[in-house]
């Protein structure tokens, strides 16, 4: 794996360095009685201001009402928390404690703190923080980020502007006691930026963008961003707000918080970084076989005998599948989290037959509770649920009136658990999908509205979906099933990997414009620490399975999804809208199965495509565990960037329709209706070759060319003669 050195122009770090130690060792001197002043030892008021604590491993200073704490976190990391009028909060979120081992660099050295006159100075590994002294009464501190060995300035908090007197800690207190912060940064010249989790648009550099720090059906807020400077940061708060990445400042902003929280890593490349991220999150389980071949679902097998015909016709067919999915509406009403034996009358003898096929079943679990469901009263009574401010206690209105689960109470957790356990795993069932994981609060995202267990959903509402997955991944743990469980989540935030979070990038719509995207938020959610990923094959909403249009579209998505960590078939397909009748002959018109969506439902040309894709996906199953298990032990995406094999090539920088698939597979989806060829960038230069899979063809690096793409054919291009297999087989 390419571990080159990160480039970028962050600035001259020897002269910052320079500057920053002539301001500070300044005469210290405050104001007295009118024009006379009173000299004072830098190093006294430093004292003063600082300590280090027992641990040898974190810096404290106090000043005009705020109280600060920098920690050693990790190997070349740094945590940063800062509160106004009150000490810290050990409150961890995404973050795990660091091992005593990860508290020293990998030479063994032990973190340092020094304070002078200046200010103080704690270096970690290969990360150094400065707490620079400033102000006419010398009481306040500005924040440099360095890398030790370069002595290179990463970034820094934001100047006072002078006479603007800005702070780059903003704290902005609330009536209610917490407050809703500002952090500034000044951001580096020339620097790329990359991850954040899942925003559906085709940006890859996200320099000079705003995003919401927010889920939404189809976005996934995971607050981490590596830069091509050389270094990470996450944003460790779950409260609703939203980034600013400028060209001039970098700025973070919470809704509605007790303090800032963040943490920063130094790598001298993006898989050094991603490293040191997973060991301060959480790596992402052991990928199970299972999870490496063919999924099928759609919108939705509404019985037993449907689904088990369905998976009958793929033994029939020779077709692989390793597993079929349950979707919604299996229940009697929301919540009641067990099947409507109406249509599924003998659960444990269909898995049964799909275990003696060699299939796995998931099913669909969502997190609303009907008010008429069977669990809603003792929800209620136990405080299972989230809570309205005002009005009346609805969460979600679609198909009726609910409220969510709450999985940031502990007891609610073990409590939902046990119904799955006694109502599907008792039963068979393999894994789960975990819909609706943001929540979508009544459809319009009011996040003021509402109260979790931990806290309002303004404060606290990001983690929602991370406790969702620990749900279901501590009740299988709890079963054996270490190592062989995955969640289908919609939605994550920063950490959920280590709970077997598989996302998926929500109801996207069946176009062209929306599978150009669905590449941007797969690099994405890797770099942000999600390695586990997947989308609907075709899209999920706005399908004609009797269009050409929409058979080219599925094609060049299932060609795609070949190359992604999960390969699923989903979607509500249309023209049709079957509904389904109840027992009382009652029209349940929000229940509807949509039309076809097996490999044979789109006529023989589209599914000898999909086939012959299938048997692709098989026989690369060595090198897509390999993937798992770096992904797993290193933290390492499975989907990467150019940029991300190849740091320091600006060329490869912000080519957002390529990926490598792991190190040695470079992908080039077809995204334009019609396309029978495109332009593909090698990267590399001259000492890197590129074979492609389809022709033979092999190509040195550092060039754009043209590459036929007929309908049935991808591009794709093997790294130094590494084609695991594959060649001849596009």
């Amino acid at each position: 794996m390419s571990e080159a050195t990160v480039s970028g122009n962050a600035g001259n770090g020897a002269e910052d360095n320079e500057t920053n130690k002539k301001t500070a060792a300044a005469d210290v001197s405050v104001e007295n009685s009118g024009a006379d002043t009173k000299k004072l030892d830098p190093a006294a008021i430093a004292a003063q201001m600082f300590r280090v604590d027992e641990s040898g491993t974190a810096v404290e200073w106090t000043g005009d009402g705020e109280y600060m704490r920098v920690e050693a976190w990790g190997a070349d990391s740094v945590r940063v928390r800062s509160r106004l009028m009150n000490r810290p909060l050990d409150t961890d979120w995404a973050l795990l404690k660091p091992a005593a081992a990860d508290a020293s660099d990998v030479s063994g050295a032990k973190p340092t703190i020094t304070i002078d006159g200046t200010g103080a100075v704690l270096v970690n590994g290969n990360i150094t923080v400065r707490l620079a002294i400033y102000g006419w009464q010398h009481d306040h501190i500005r924040l440099f980020f360095e890398n030790t060995a370069t002595g290179k300035t990463l970034f820094k908090e934001a100047s006072d502007g002078g006479a603007l007197r800005l702070r780059a800690r903003a704290h902005r207190p609330l009536e209610s006691g917490a407050e809703s912060p500002i952090v500034s940064f000044e951001a580096p010249a020339g620097e790329h930026l990359y991850g954040m989790g899942e925003y559906q648009q085709s940006v890859l550099d996200l320099k000079g963008s705003t995003l919401e720090l927010a889920h939404r059906n189809s976005q996934c807020s995971v607050p981490f961003v590596i830069s091509s400077a050389g270094y990470g940061f996450l944003w460790n708060n779950p409260s609703i707000g939203h980034v600013t990445f400028g060209l001039n400042h970098t700025e973070w902003h919470a809704d509605y918080c007790d303090q800032i929280d963040y943490w920063v890593t130094a790598g001298d490349s993006p898989a050094e970084i991603e490293r040191h991220y997973a060991d301060a999150t959480g790596h992402a389980p052991v990928m199970p076989e299972w999870g490496m071949g063919f999924w099928q679902c759609k919108l939705r097998y509404w019985n037993q005998e449907q689904l088990l015909e369905v998976a009958r016709g793929f033994k029939e067919r020779n077709i692989p599948i390793d597993l079929i999915v349950i979707d919604f509406f299996h229940w009697p009403l929301m919540g009641d989290f067990r099947f409507d034996e109406e249509f599924w009358p003998d659960a444990k003898a269909m898995t049964d037959e799909l275990h003696r096929m060699g299939i796995k079943l998931m099913v669909s679990i969502w997190p609303q509770i009907d008010l008429e469901s069977e669990n809603y009263d003792e929800m209620k009574r136990r405080n299972f649920l989230a809570k309205t401010r005002t009005g009346k206690d609805v969460g979600m209105w679609w198909p009726r009136d609910s409220q969510f689960f709450d999985p940031t109470n502990p007891e609610a957790r073990e409590w939902v658990w046990a119904k799955i356990k006694q109502n599907y795993t008792d039963l068979g069932v393999d894994a789960f999908w975990l819909d609706e994981a943001e929540p979508e609060w009544g459809g319009d995202y009011d996040y003021a509205h509402y109260l979790f267990h931990l806290g309002p959903v303004g404060k606290v509402g990001n983690i929602y979906p991370a406790l969702y997955n620990k749900t279901f991944y501590d009740g299988q743990l709890s079963i054996g099933r270490e190592g062989n469980t995955v969640n289908l989540s919609r939605a994550a935030w920063a950490g959920a990997q280590r709970y077997g979070a598989l996302v998926w990038s929500g109801d996207v719509h069946s176009t062209f414009d929306d599978l150009k995207s669905q590449i941007t938020c797969a690099i994405h959610m890797g770099a942000a620490g999600i390695p586990w990923f997947t989308t609907d094959m075709g899209g999920f909403a706005g399908s004609d399975i009797t269009t050409d249009e929409f058979k080219e579209l599925f094609v060049r998505w299932c060609q795609f999804s070949t190359f992604l960590p999960v390969m699923r078939n989903h979607g509500d397909r249309g023209p049709n809208n079957h509904q389904v009748l109840d027992k009382r002959g009652n029209k349940i018109t929000h229940v509807h199965t949509g039309d076809d969506n097996e490999p044979w439902s789109f006529g023989p040309q589209v599914e000898a495509t999909m086939v012959k894709y299938i048997n692709l996906r098989e026989a690369m199953r060595p090198y897509t565990r390999e993937l798992f298990r770096e992904a797993h032990e290193n933290g390492q995406p499975l989907v990467r960037g150019l940029f991300y094999e190849f740091p320091g090539e600006e060329a490869a920088a912000n080519i957002a329709d390529e990926y490598t698939f792991g190190p040695d597979l470079l992908v080039a989806p077809v995204t334009e209706l019609g396309a029978r060829s495109r332009e593909v960038y090698l990267p590399g230069g001259e000492t890197t070759t590129w074979t492609n899979l389809h022709t033979g063809e092999t190509f040195t690096g550092g060039q754009t060319i043209d590459v036929d793409a007929p309908l049935d054919v991808v591009p794709v291009f093997a790294r130094d003669g590494r084609d695991h297999g594959l060649a001849g087989r596009i």
